[in-house]
């Protein structure tokens, strides 16, 4: 959530940064959010002055009626009763307006970072770099993952379908032994960089939502339990993130790292294709998440650490890459610079997303109320980062496509300790 002070320091900052988003009616915004505030600290103001006001008269009382003017009190009293109703309006008042100028800072999105180029697609991101040769494939005839995973009978989707639905696939045999084989190396890769793993709940409370920034922009993408008035997570790092929530740290413990492994659940409905069908998008896929809590000087620096981090993982299981730093219409409601980590898909012939990287820098931590106090005490907001190291579903998908060979599928050499086999045959 953004910052009213920040809004009126760099007012025309901030209106440019959000036509980068295509908001166009950015500037009407952003003047009724300070328009807002200024209601909101004036009938402040006009509360403070009636309370400094009944606490003069109160002590006037007393003295009225320690010398005996005792009718003189009693019309003193009468004004007293005119501030308490004066001040029960204001407090009403006071509540109206700040409930409004919540609900608005909730529809506006972070600001972006000033090196994320203006975009209304997918079409307008940047190519930062890109790793690794193209794989040409030794094979008469190359299979897309979800022809692969019928022939090695290693996913059932039909299966998923007759217990939940479509989205919902089920992982068998050395399928199933393939997502533990990763979940595993992903955790003890990021044990190893420093990382404290959490293993979290997979549902949250509304305040949670809030949090981080998916409620109330991405509430339709998310599931719901009605009853209970929770949702399941879109990511591990609505969770983590809110462990923070409310609490305020010392300078010293920055950065915090976290990392966690849970199932990702998101009811977005794809369209068809083939850049939705198999396991391109589903409703319930694993994923390892990275979390960092850091000091706002350092969060770029701490965003280029998770990048390469990430990078440094798909450079260990054999797969080519490109690293794309997103547009303003392409990127995510709370994020300030995210980039998206791409694979090739041999057999697909496309780049397929496995990991988006960003900075929220202080527009995750204003909603958390997550604070840190500095050496000379004073309090500041954190800065917050996420990465995906790594989401599942299009890694097992590249895997698959890439490393296909006519004597079946060859695994990728960091994967075999976790797997206890080379092939899927």
């Amino acid at each position: 959530m953004l910052q009213v002070s920040f809004i009126r320091e760099n007012f025309d900052q901030a209106v440019l940064g959000l036509r980068k988003r295509n908001l166009n009616d950015a500037e009407a915004l952003l003047k009724q959010a300070i328009e807002l505030d200024d209601d909101r600290k004036s009938i402040q103001l006009q509360r403070d002055q009636l309370q400094a006001e009944s606490n003069s008269i109160s002590k006037s009382i007393g003295q009225l009626m320690k010398s005996g003017q005792i009718a003189e009190a009693e019309k003193v009293k009468s004004r007293t009763s005119e501030i308490k109703l004066q001040v029960k309006e204001l407090e009403v008042s006071y509540t109206e307006k700040e409930l409004q100028l919540t609900q608005l800072l909730y529809t506006l999105p972070n600001i972006p970072h000033e090196s994320v180029p203006a975009g209304k697609s997918a079409d307008d991101n940047e190519i930062v770099l890109s790793h690794g040769a193209i794989p040409v494939l030794n094979v008469d005839e190359k299979l897309a993952h979800w022809d692969l995973i019928k022939k090695y009978d290693i996913i059932d989707f039909e299966l998923g379908v007759k217990i939940s639905g479509a989205g919902f696939p089920v992982y068998k045999g050395k399928g199933a032994r393939l997502q533990r084989a990763l979940i595993n190396f992903f955790l003890d890769e990021a044990l190893q960089a420093g990382y404290v793993e959490i293993q979290p709940p997979i549902l949250v409370n509304e305040d949670s939502g809030y949090g981080t920034g998916q409620l109330p922009d991405k509430e339709g993408q998310m599931y719901f339990a009605t009853e209970d008035n929770l949702y399941l997570i879109p990511t591990a790092e609505v969770p983590i993130t809110n462990i923070y929530r409310n609490e305020i740290v010392q300078e010293e413990q920055l950065p915090i790292r976290n990392v966690g492994y849970t199932p990702c659940f998101r009811r977005e409905a794809g369209s068809w294709g083939a850049h939705v069908r198999g396991l391109n998008r589903l409703h319930q896929f694993d994923k390892v998440e990275i979390v960092h809590i850091s000091h706002p000087d350092k969060s770029y620096e701490a965003l280029e650490e998770m990048s390469a981090y990430v990078q440094g993982l798909l450079k260990k299981l054999g797969l080519p890459y490109r690293v794309l730093r997103l547009c303003g219409g392409d990127m995510g409601f709370t994020s300030a610079l995210t980039y998206d980590m791409e694979v090739f898909s041999a057999a697909q012939e496309r780049w397929l997303e496995v990991s988006s990287v960003s900075n929220f820098e202080a527009f995750q931590a204003n909603r958390l109320k997550l604070r840190f106090r500095d050496e000379s005490k004073k309090m500041n907001l954190a800065h917050t980062l996420n990465g995906s190291a790594l989401a599942l579903p299009r890694i097992v998908a590249a895997i698959l496509e890439n490393n296909q060979q006519a004597a079946g599928i060859k695994m990728p050499e960091v994967l075999v300790p976790y797997l206890g086999f080379e092939w899927i045959q």
